[in-house]
C-alpha cells in the first residue's frame, strides 16, 4: 500500500508555491475548482501551535476572500468574545492584541493570528457594510463578554432582575463539564434571563431609545446583541453542567460542543443566503466523520445538512515542532515540542513520496479507481490538541480513512512553533 500512495499522490499532488500570505495565488487554483458550489470551507490543522498552519491558513482566507467571495471567517473560539473582535474587524473598534487574547484559547494569542486580524481590518477598510468580512466565534465555552453584556443591559433596563446575572457569573471562564448539574439550575436560570429579554423587547427598545443610545446602534440593534449574548449563556450553561462521565455519543459534552458549533455555522448560512462561510478549527472537528469514542463532529453534521456544499480541508505536516501545554495543565504556558518524520503516520508515506508543500483534491475523480484503495483504508493520522501527554505525544495518532473524512488535504513538510504574544495587562 505506501507505493500505492506514492504513486498516487506523485501523480495528483499539486505543489504550494508558499506558505506565506500575500504571495500570488496561482497554485491555488485547484482548490478554487474544487470549491465551486461549495458555501462552507473547513479550514483543518494537526496542531494548534504551528506557525505554518497559521500562515497557510491566513494565505487561505486571502484566496478564499479575494477570489472565491467568501464572507466570513467562523472560528473555533469564544462566541462571546469574537464579536468585539468583529467590532474591530469591520470597524476598527478598540486594541486587537487586547481582543486576541479575551477568545478563550492561548492558541490564538499569537502574532500569527495578530497579524490575520490586521489583514481582515485593512480589507475591510472603505468597503461598503454589506462587503465586509465577519469575524464569528463558534464555541459557547469562555464568555465572560457576555455575563458583562447582560448584566449592564438589565442593569440598565430591568434592575429589579440585574441581580440574577450574579448566578452565571460562574460561566465566564468555567470549562465543558467542569460544574456537573443534573437538575440544570444553571441552564434554566439562563434560558429565564433569555426568555426575559426576548419577550420584552418592544420594552427595552422603548427604554433605550427614551435613554439615549449610545454608540452607532440603533436601540434595536442594541438589543438583538445582548439577546444573542444571552442565548450564548445559555449554551455555556449546558456546556458546563454536562457530566464528565458520558464521553460519547449525542449528549456527551464533546458531541454537544460540536452540535453548537455548527449550528453557529449554519445560523450563519441560513440567515444570508449570499454568505460563504471559512471555518477554522481542529482536523477533528472539521472532518466529515466522527473522532474520539463516536462523536459526532462539527464537519459531519455540516456535511448532513449541507452535503456537497461543505468541504474539509485538514492540513498536516511532516516532521519539526509545535505549541501545545504539557499533560492536564490548563494554566502554564505552552511548551516546545518535537516530532520527527516516522514510519507509523500517513503524514511519513506523504513526506516520503512527495518533497515539500502540497495540496492534494480528494474529490476531483469521484470515487477513487482501483489504483487509489489507500483513500478509502484505515489509516494514522496524528492528531495533537491544544494539551499533549508529556511524553506520549510522540505516538499520538487517529483513525484515518482520507476519503471519508475529508475532500482535501493541505502538506507542510515543515512545522515550526507559533509566535505567542505575550499577556496583555487588563
Amino acid at each position: 500500500m505506501p507505493d500505492d500512495i506514492a504513486r498516487w499522490l506523485t501523480e495528483h499532488a499539486r505543489p504550494l508555491d508558499a506558505l506565506e500570505p500575500g504571495t500570488p495565488h496561482r497554485d491555488l487554483g485547484p482548490l478554487g475548482d474544487a470549491l465551486r458550489g461549495v458555501r462552507i470551507v473547513g479550514l483543518g490543522e494537526s496542531t494548534h501551535g504551528t506557525h505554518e498552519f497559521f500562515r497557510l491558513k491566513h494565505r487561505l482566507v486571502e484566496f478564499l476572500v479575494r477570489e472565491e467571495g467568501f464572507t466570513v471567517l467562523a472560528m473555533e473560539a469564544s462566541a462571546s468574545a469574537a464579536r468585539a473582535l468583529d467590532a474591530y474587524v469591520r470597524h476598527g473598534t478598540g486594541d486587537p492584541r487586547r481582543l486576541i487574547s479575551r477568545l478563550g484559547f492561548w492558541t490564538w494569542r499569537t502574532a500569527e493570528m495578530l497579524d490575520l486580524v490586521e489583514w481582515l481590518r485593512a480589507h475591510n477598510e472603505g468597503l461598503p457594510e454589506e462587503r465586509r468580512v465577519r469575524f464569528v466565534g463558534t464555541d459557547p465555552q469562555r464568555c465572560a463578554d457576555s455575563v458583562a453584556a447582560v448584566s449592564a443591559f438589565l442593569g440598565r433596563t430591568a434592575p429589579e432582575r440585574a441581580a440574577e446575572v450574579r448566578d452565571l457569573e460562574v460561566l465566564a471562564q468555567a470549562r465543558p463539564a467542569s460544574r456537573p448539574d443534573l437538575r440544570g439550575t444553571l441552564v434554566h436560570r439562563a434560558e429565564a434571563l433569555a426568555d426575559l429579554i426576548a419577550g420584552h423587547r418592544q420594552t427595552f427598545t422603548e427604554r433605550l431609545a427614551a435613554d439615549g443610545e449610545d454608540g452607532t446602534r440603533t436601540p434595536a440593534a442594541a438589543v438583538d446583541d445582548v439577546l444573542e449574548h444571552a442565548r450564548i449563556l445559555v449554551r455555556a450553561a449546558d456546556l458546563v453542567t454536562r457530566s464528565p462521565d458520558q464521553p460519547s455519543g449525542e449528549d456527551s459534552v464533546f458531541a454537544v460542543r460540536d452540535r453548537y458549533m455548527a449550528d453557529a455555522v449554519a445560523r450563519l448560512v441560513d440567515t444570508n443566503p449570499q454568505a460563504r462561510v471559512m471555518v477554522w478549527a481542529h482536523n477533528g472537528h472539521i472532518a466529515k466523520s466522527t473522532y474520539g469514542a463516536g462523536v459526532p463532529a462539527l464537519g459531519s453534521r455540516l456535511r448532513t445538512r449541507y452535503g456537497d456544499a461543505y468541504y474539509a480541508l485538514a492540513l498536516l505536516f511532516g516532521k519539526g515542532s509545535f505549541l501545545a501545554r504539557r499533560g492536564t495543565d490548563v494554566h502554564g504556558p505552552p511548551l516546545r515540542h518535537r516530532i520527527g518524520t516516522g514510519t507509523r503516520s500517513v503524514e511519513a508515506r506523504f513526506a516520503h513520496a512527495v518533497p515539500g508543500d502540497f495540496y492534494i483534491d480528494l474529490t476531483a475523480d469521484g470515487s477513487p479507481p482501483e489504483d487509489a484503495r489507500w483513500l478509502r483504508s484505515a489509516q494514522a493520522q496524528r492528531s495533537f490538541g491544544a494539551n499533549v501527554p508529556r511524553f506520549a505525544y510522540r505516538f499520538n495518532v487517529a483513525p484515518l480513512v482520507p476519503a471519508e473524512d475529508y475532500d482535501g488535504i493541505a502538506f507542510v513538510a515543515r512545522s515550526t512553533c507559533s509566535r505567542v504574544l505575550p499577556p496583555v495587562e487588563r
